[in-house]
């Protein structure tokens, strides 16, 4: 195990309390430079609330700079995943408010200016020269879309979706539609680099970018190798467009990626689309890859700390892993019932470049918590993950009684406090009975304590009865009990090395604890002599 000290900011927020180390999974985390923050907050006023805030101004047109001989893109087609662009606002660095002219910008690394640029001149588009080059322009009310690919509906149908994800991140970052009807993103989806080159649609003075690009109101894509994954990506550039044009701000690297991934995971079935959708499988999302991302990690014990991704510099996303690692966090802050309402309340401070320390104080005091939700939840991965249900149920445990005690445990869902303390070096005797259901499709599958053997999940029968013994002062530090659980079945002798609260659960994946129903009964005794 690999010990890290929490972020001063961190112990800071927990006022003299102590020291909470997070730890690594499993061996072999990387290690990145701390988040910025603390001694800024003195330097910078804090951002209004985004009902109140002005709007940033408005860049006018200038004619665009002139083109150079640039390559045809030749990103691999059957690359899996695709990683999701550079964007020029990728970094909690300090941005200079003085006017600069955009090749002052560009000696700025890419990642640096996680904000709107209010001097930077937006493309100046040669609408008769662009139609006579084959460029076609898709339009609706809140995207101007310039493409050379052939008409299909998958590329004809873009703007349409990019209208219905408007109102869903308003909704999200509680920003009134009605104060923006003239909101419109321009986008430019590319199949031949030098084609938009020629034309001044792709201006030299835009760093290099592998995919996609976003800048104010303005947004660059290559073509993806699939539908599903042209439509994420355009999401993606749009929601840091959304962020920079309305907010002011996208944040620090780990939040502004983590947001753009989050929210542009959607479903959509030809007409509507949902924005912030966990798939419930590999084949709604070709080339995203996330999740797979992960779990080889996990397997390959590089799993990350939250620590590492919040502290994530600009560079890190030049790598794939970090829109996954960072998409995986977002994801559990946004679905937990014990966190989401602080998180969905962090984009009031995108414009501090406090934010991470501000992160910190709002989860120091759960911060152990959160840490062993985090290791359960990449440990337990899957398409379609169900965090809500998966949640863990913590209720400190009291003494057994003499007579012993009789504790319920739902079928359909994740880890829960049986209420009972087991002390070390005790013996205990765990009785389970009753019948339940595991799967309802395409009949439904009862089961008992012992599990069925007809399917297993995770090496262990599904719906075996599992325990682990939970101390109830967990630190961060440590590999949680959780992820190691103790087959139950029917019945077991258990004698804890340690003291705390018996935990209880059902064998199964999170993915699918919607389809189970009943609960079963676990009769806790103290062991003979």
């Amino acid at each position: 195990m690999i010990d890290i000290a929490p972020p001063p900011a961190l112990a800071a927020a927990r006022m003299g309390g102590p020291a909470v180390l997070l730890a690594a999974l499993l061996v072999g985390c990387a290690g990145e430079g701390p988040p910025g923050g603390g001694p800024a907050a003195a330097r910078r006023p804090s951002a209004p609330s985004p009902r109140g805030r002005p709007q940033p101004e408005r860049p006018g047109r200038e004619p665009a700079a002139p083109s150079r001989s640039r390559e045809r893109n030749t990103a691999p087609r059957d690359a899996a995943p695709a990683p999701p662009p550079r964007d020029d606002a990728a970094g909690p660095a300090q941005v200079d408010d003085r006017p600069r002219t955009l090749g002052d910008l560009l000696d700025v690394p890419v990642d640096s200016a996680p904000r709107f640029l209010p001097h930077v001149p937006r493309v100046e588009v040669d609408e008769r020269q662009v139609a006579a080059e084959g460029i076609r322009k898709l339009e609706s009310r809140r995207l101007v879309l310039y493409t050379d690919m052939a008409p299909e509906p998958a590329v004809d149908e873009l703007p349409e979706g990019f209208d219905q994800a408007f109102p869903q991140l308003c909704e999200y970052f509680e920003i009134d539609p009605a104060d923006h009807a003239d909101w419109r993103m321009t986008g430019f989806l590319m199949g031949e680099k030098g084609l938009f080159v020629r034309t001044g649609l792709l201006p030299d003075c835009l760093p290099p970018f592998p995919h996609g690009f976003a800048r104010n109101d303005e947004l660059w894509l290559y073509d993806q190798p699939s539908e599903y994954y042209r439509r994420h990506l355009l999401i993606h550039e749009g929601v840091h467009g959304f962020m920079n044009t309305l907010l002011g701000a996208c944040g620090p690297p780990w939040y502004m990626e983590g947001m753009a991934e989050l929210l542009a995971t959607h479903h959509w079935d030809g007409e509507t689309l949902t924005l912030n959708h966990m798939p419930a499988g590999r084949e709604e999302v070709p080339h995203w890859g996330r999740i797979r991302i992960i779990k080889d990690e996990f397997a390959a014990r590089r799993a990350l700390t939250l620590n590492k991704i919040i502290e994530y510099p600009p560079s890190a996303h030049l790598q794939v892993e970090a829109y996954a690692w960072s998409w995986a966090a977002a994801v559990l802050l946004d679905r937990h019932p014990r966190y989401r309402e602080r998180f969905r309340a962090m984009y009031q401070h995108v414009l501090k470049p406090e934010f991470n320390d501000l992160f910190f104080q709002a989860f120091g005091d759960d911060w152990a918590l959160l840490a062993e939700d985090w290791q359960v939840f990449i440990a337990g991965i899957e398409y379609g993950y169900d965090v809500p249900r998966a949640a863990v149920e913590r209720k400190p445990g009291r003494p057994l009684p003499p007579g012993g005690a009789t504790v319920t445990v739902e079928a359909d869902r994740g880890w829960q406090s049986s209420g009972v303390l087991l002390e070390a070096g005790r013996g205990y005797r765990l009785t389970a009975s009753g019948r339940y259901q595991v799967a309802r499709e395409p009949e439904i599958w009862w089961s008992e304590p012992g599990g069925v053997s007809i399917r297993y999940y995770q090496g262990r029968p599904l719906g075996q009865l599992l325990a682990a013994v939970r101390p109830d002062d967990q630190p961060a530090g440590v590999l949680s009990p959780l992820l190691r659980p103790m087959a139950v079945g029917l019945g077991t002798a258990l004698g804890p090395s340690e003291s705390g609260t018996l935990m209880l659960k059902i064998n199964h994946s999170a993915a699918e604890l919607a389809d189970n129903a009943g609960e079963l009964s676990v009769q806790v005794e103290p062991a003979e002599g």
